[in-house]
C-alpha cells in the first residue's frame, strides 16, 4: 500500500511539474562571483556570490568615470579643458598612454584613454583635475559609493592598481559594481567612448584598442569596463542593449580573459532570452469631477511612466486596467492620488501605478461661488 501511494505521489508531482513551465535556470559560468542586473529597474536577474568582497582591478574606473561625468554635468570642469599631467600621474604604472610630466592633453582624449585603453595615468590626471589630488578624489569616490548604497565597497585609489599602499583594503562586490555601472549608464555621453573599438589620441600618433572585446564580438554591447591584476584576476562590467532593454553583467576574479568574457556573454544571453521591458499604455483615462473647485474636473495621469520588467514569454499578454475616484472635493493638490493603473501580465500583477492630479485645483472662494450663482440665475 505504501509503495502504491508513493508511486501515485511521484506521478502527481511529475504531472504538476509538467503543467507549470519554469523559466530556464541561470547559466553555469566559470567566474566565482557575478551578477546580472537590469539597468532600467535595478532588478537582479542572476547572482553568484555577488556580495563577496573582492579586488576589482580597473573596473574601479567605473566610479572614476562617473565622478568625472558628474563634475562635467555640474559645470565644475569643462569638456574643452586642457589637462596637464602631474608627476604623480605620469609615474603611474600598468595600462597607460605614457604621459610625460606637464604634458597637456584634452579632457576628451584623457577620458577616451581611460575608457578604451584603461589608462591609469589619465585616470589619475582626471582625478586630480576634479578634486585637486587623488586622495581628495578617493574621498569623493567613497562618499558617492555610500550614496549609491554600495555597502561593501571601499576605494583607496582611482585606478584599481593593487601595488599601492593600502591596496589590500581596495575592495568591492559584483553587486556594488552593478550599482555604479547602472548610475554611469544614465550619462548617455559615456556611450560615445565605451562603444569605441579602436581610436587614437595625440593627433593620431598614439593608437588605442578597447580592452573590452565584447564591443566588437557581442551584438548590442554598450560598454563598460574591464580590469585585470594578478590578485583580482580577470574582471569586467559588461553592458548591452537589445529591444530597448539594457543589461549589466559583472564578472569578478575570472581565471582567464576568455572565462571573463564567456561568463559575461552567458549572463547577457540568459537575460535577453528570458526577460523583456514593457511600458504600460493606458487607454483613455476618464476625468474625475471636482466639487466646489475652480475647475469642474481633472484628468489624472500616471505618477510615473517607468518601464516594467516581465518574463519575455508574458510580454505580449500585458494588459492595463484603469480605476478612478467617483469625485474629488476641492482643494485638489498637485500629485494627489485619484486612481490606479493596474498592469498585469497574464495572472501576474506587475504594478499598481497611482494616477495623480497633474495640477492643483483650488477651492472656490465665497465670492467666486456667489458670482457663479448670480450668473446661473441671470442666464436662467
Amino acid at each position: 500500500m505504501f509503495k502504491r501511494l508513493l508511486c501515485l505521489g511521484f506521478t502527481l508531482a511529475l504531472l504538476l511539474g509538467a503543467a507549470v513551465p519554469a523559466r530556464a535556470a541561470g547559466p553555469e559560468i566559470a567566474a566565482p562571483s557575478a551578477v546580472l542586473m537590469d539597468a532600467a529597474t535595478g532588478t537582479v536577474l542572476y547572482e553568484k556570490n555577488d556580495r563577496e568582497k573582492l579586488p576589482p582591478a580597473s573596473v574601479t574606473k567605473v566610479m572614476t568615470l562617473l565622478l568625472v561625468l558628474e563634475a562635467l554635468e555640474q559645470g565644475r570642469i569643462g569638456w574643452d579643458d586642457e589637462i596637464a599631467a602631474s608627476a604623480a600621474a605620469a609615474a603611474k604604472g600598468g595600462s597607460q598612454v605614457y604621459l610625460e610630466e606637464n604634458e597637456q592633453m584634452p579632457l576628451r582624449d584623457m577620458l577616451k584613454s581611460v575608457v578604451v585603453a584603461s589608462a591609469n595615468d589619465c585616470a589619475t590626471a582626471l582625478a586630480e583635475h576634479v578634486a585637486g589630488s587623488e586622495s581628495a578624489f578617493v574621498e569623493l569616490m567613497n562618499a558617492r559609493a555610500a550614496e549609491l548604497g554600495m555597502a561593501d565597497t571601499h576605494f583607496v585609489n582611482c585606478t584599481g592598481l593593487d601595488d599601492e599602499p593600502d591596496a589590500a583594503e581596495h575592495l568591492t562586490t559584483a553587486y556594488d559594481i552593478a550599482l555604479m555601472s547602472r548610475e554611469l549608464l544614465k550619462h548617455d555621453e559615456i556611450r560615445q567612448y565605451t562603444t569605441i573599438w579602436m581610436d587614437t589620441v595625440r593627433d593620431g600618433r598614439f593608437g588605442l584598442a578597447n580592452t573590452n572585446k565584447l564591443v566588437r564580438f557581442y551584438n548590442g554591447t554598450t560598454g563598460l569596463k574591464t580590469g585585470y591584476t594578478s590578485q583580482a584576476g580577470y574582471c569586467v562590467s559588461a553592458s548591452a542593449e537589445r529591444d530597448g532593454m539594457e543589461l549589466i553583467a559583472v564578472v569578478l576574479h575570472g581565471a582567464t580573459s576568455t572565462d571573463r568574457f564567456e561568463s559575461a556573454k552567458a549572463l547577457l544571453d540568459y537575460g535577453f532570452a528570458n526577460w523583456a521591458l514593457v511600458t504600460p499604455q493606458a487607454d483613455a483615462i476618464p476625468a474625475v469631477p471636482v466639487t466646489l473647485g475652480t475647475k469642474t474636473a481633472v484628468t489624472p495621469v500616471p505618477e510615473n511612466t517607468q518601464p516594467l520588467l516581465t518574463d519575455k514569454a508574458k510580454a505580449a499578454s500585458v494588459t492595463t486596467e484603469v480605476t478612478v475616484d467617483e469625485a474629488a472635493a476641492a482643494p485638489v493638490a498637485k500629485g494627489q492620488r485619484l486612481g490606479t493603473l493596474t498592469v498585469r501580465a497574464g495572472d501576474e500583477t506587475l504594478a499598481e501605478i497611482p494616477l495623480v492630479a497633474p495640477e492643483a485645483v483650488p477651492k472656490l472662494t465665497w465670492l467666486q461661488l456667489w458670482t457663479q450663482l448670480l450668473r446661473a440665475v441671470c442666464m436662467g
